[in-house]
């Protein structure tokens, strides 16, 4: 049986050079960073490297990237530690439809401190309309947090426009890079964002290993309360050797991106125009040019999606239905919902994460594979048989 990892979007693997650089640090370079002796001179200085191959990643002076264990962390200390560091200001912020719950969940968090927020619809591709975001400014919002890019469906969001209105209005812009940074040409002075998060594992870095970038200037307050680490701003001991080959991977992943992403984009693109040839009543979903180059996502109608990944799985082949921290939940996907779809379409959602490991005969195992298991699942499947009826069939 072929074994085929297209879940890309959830983690990809450690690339053998990050692997390397990482190694030495979970041996002989064991030292504590913030400890004045010998032992702590190496992990100190490899820190303050891979802080500036980060910023170079995404064009930002490296005293402000701030280093944390993982995206939804990042997320949760720029909503949260921005809204409490301002709220004299105000106390409403801005989000999208389709954000990640690290966002969402934050929000929500806050409204119960007695923070307010407004959620943004999206179009039927998960794009957000600029205009739309300057409707929900209010006297008292001090926030604006909307995605670079949606993973689940893989639309790229105008950031820079939207970064034009907040500027306008003088507020603080943060963006959830997690899908993007490492992926695509990300430059922060370019987008006009004040906050920006990212994670290693999206782009063949160590899972545990991430970053919040923050503008000089802008007020937050520490998530945690400890040491000094990280400028005062994120307490606790750094993971040395994550930290390493997240810098690692963002110095590779910006040599490298043109490259990786030309090769993406054609295997993306094929599984794109090819599969739902293969298989009637699929609906391809996100923005059809706009959208993250190694990221293909469909609903196939009147089955559910965990199904398709269970017998996928039987075939050796690795796939998501939703996001990666929704696809255990059974539940439709709030982005799917937001674009639209109806709840029977979207538990039918698949989404192929595409890496630099896949190779034609991916695609084509998975295009003679899958028709045959929607065949099967939708011979069981009562919303099938309704349809059929309905047709005369």
């Amino acid at each position: 049986m072929k074994n085929v990892y297209l879940d890309n979007n959830s983690t990809t693997p450690v690339l053998p050079e990050v692997r390397d650089a990482m190694l030495p640090f979970l041996g002989e370079n064991f030292g504590n960073p913030s400890c004045l002796h010998d032992w702590g001179e190496a992990p100190r200085e490899a820190l303050e490297t891979a802080r500036e191959q980060v910023g170079d990643l995404i064009s930002a002076p490296p005293e402000e990237i701030i280093f944390t264990g993982s995206g939804t962390e990042s997320n949760n200390f720029a909503v949260k530690g921005i809204a409490w560091a301002n709220q004299k200001k105000g106390k409403h912020i801005v989000v999208s439809a389709v954000e990640h719950f690290s966002v969402l969940n934050s929000v929500k968090s806050l409204e119960k401190m007695g923070f307010t927020y407004t959620v943004v619809p999206v179009d039927n591709n998960a794009v957000i309309d600029p205009e739309k975001v300057r409707q929900a400014i209010r006297e008292d919002t001090i926030l604006v947090s909307v995605m670079h890019a949606n993973s689940e469906v893989g639309s790229i969001e105008p950031i820079k426009e939207i970064a034009k209105l907040t500027k306008e209005k003088g507020l603080i812009f943060h963006t959830d890079a997690v899908a993007t940074a490492g992926v695509i040409p990300v430059d922060v002075k370019e987008l006009g964002v004040d906050a920006l998060s990212l994670a290693g594992n999206m782009f063949y870095g160590p899972k545990g290993a991430a970053a919040l970038w923050l503008r000089k200037g802008i007020r937050i307050m520490p998530l945690l309360d400890g040491g000094v680490q990280e400028g005062g701003r994120r307490a606790g001991t750094e993971n040395v050797a994550g930290i390493v080959g997240l810098g690692k991977a963002a110095e590779l992943a910006k040599a490298q991106m043109l490259q990786r992403n030309e090769y993406l984009t054609k295997l993306r693109n094929r599984l794109i125009k090819e599969l739902p040839a293969k298989i009637d009543h699929v609906v391809v979903t996100g923005h059809p040019q706009n959208r993250l180059p190694g990221h293909a996502s469909f609903c196939v109608e009147f089955i559910e999606g965990e199904s398709m990944l269970m017998m996928l799985s039987m075939k050796g082949v690795a796939v998501t239905s939703g996001s990666a921290c929704t696809s255990r939940s059974l539940l439709a996907s709030h982005v799917l919902l937001a674009m639209g779809l109806s709840h029977e379409i979207a538990q039918g959602s698949l989404l192929f994460g595409l890496g630099l490991d896949n190779k034609e005969e991916d695609i084509d195992y998975v295009l003679t594979e899958l028709p045959p298991i929607v065949e099967r699942l939708r011979q069981m499947s009562p919303l099938y048989s309704k349809y059929l009826k309905s047709k005369g069939g």
